[in-house]
């Protein structure tokens, strides 16, 4: 009776460390997942298997934490996570489309630069969410900071730019004008893309294209940085505004401002002379390109007018 009493006994004990055994190391891959920036097998974009991708993935749903972009006042990450996004392109497409009231209903909204809202809310919504802005761009929005940091306070300022202008030891002109506006305006959530995430995003570029950006003299549009990530931070991307690679050559197309809100400069012009500039110039139609690639693999449409993916 002793014998068997004590074999059942060191059975149970046996039993008990293996199952405390494989509880933790559950416990340990779901800590290792959900802080991990590597690729996951699930995410909430339905993938069942990774390779490359231009972004983070996460267990069902988006990283809610985006090393890549630091918040000039606490100096701690980004903190974002979305459902279904709108990203508003500066288009002249968006003109007369009467948009508003759909884009107004995304759970996070995405705009671009200085792209205004007042006096085109009808055709482009009211709300903003997250506005990535270029370097180039930040001077425009100091001349009107009682407005962008102000009135908008709740608005999420993503910038980014090259390190020459964005250096933090006194030499970084669009630096220096951000500190001073995070200074005099308590409540902006100004955030500034990491040297890493940008070397990061001329990687993809160059994953993608097979040229090196530098090299090829192209600059990134700032179109690029907000899909990029948006594609971290939303579960669904509706891009409203923004023409294909072929639009430009197609039947019929519409011959709009470059942006809805400054007339003047005509959008496929700009585009056909950004392309053929060997140097120094945006290649809108290449992006164009690779994002009805992306646009194949993940939920992300484009509406406005809308795109036939072959």
């Amino acid at each position: 009776m002793c014998r068997t009493s004590l074999g059942t006994t060191e059975q149970f004990q046996r039993k008990a460390i293996i199952v405390v055994g494989v509880v933790a190391a559950f416990l340990f891959l779901i800590n290792f997942r959900l802080t991990s920036d590597f690729p996951l097998l699930f995410n909430c974009f339905g993938q069942t298997s990774v390779k490359w991708m231009p972004f983070s993935f996460a267990l069902r749903k988006p990283l809610k934490t985006h090393y890549g972009y630091i918040n000039m006042r606490t100096q701690e990450p980004l903190q974002l996570n979305c459902d279904l996004c709108a990203i508003i392109s500066n288009s002249g497409q968006m003109a007369e489309q009467s948009a508003g009231f759909e884009i107004d209903q995304a759970s996070c909204i995405w705009r671009m630069n200085n792209a205004p809202t007042q006096g085109y809310e009808e055709d482009v919504g009211k709300r903003t969410t997250v506005r990535v802005v270029s370097h180039t761009t930040v001077p425009l929005l100091v001349r009107n900071p009682e407005y962008f940091f102000k009135v908008t306070n709740s608005t999420i300022y993503v910038i980014w730019g090259p390190y020459r202008n964005m250096r933090k030891d006194g030499n970084g002109f669009v630096y220096n004008l951000l500190k001073k506006t995070v200074e005099s305006y308590s409540e902006a959530q100004i955030y500034v893309t990491t040297e890493e995430r940008m070397n990061y995003c001329d990687d993809v570029f160059k994953e993608e294209t097979g040229k090196d950006r530098i090299q090829s003299g192209s600059y990134l549009s700032t179109g690029w940085f907000t899909l990029i990530l948006a594609m971290d931070a939303c579960c669904k991307i509706r891009v409203y505004g923004m023409i294909n690679d072929t639009y430009c050559k197609s039947e019929g197309f519409r011959k709009v401002p470059y942006h809805y809100y400054e007339p003047g400069r005509y959008e496929c012009e700009e585009y056909f002379l950004h392309e053929n500039t060997p140097h120094g110039a945006h290649r809108f139609i290449t992006e164009k390109k690779v994002f009805a690639g992306w646009a194949k693999k993940h939920p992300i449409t484009f509406t406005h007018p809308n795109w036939t993916l072959s």
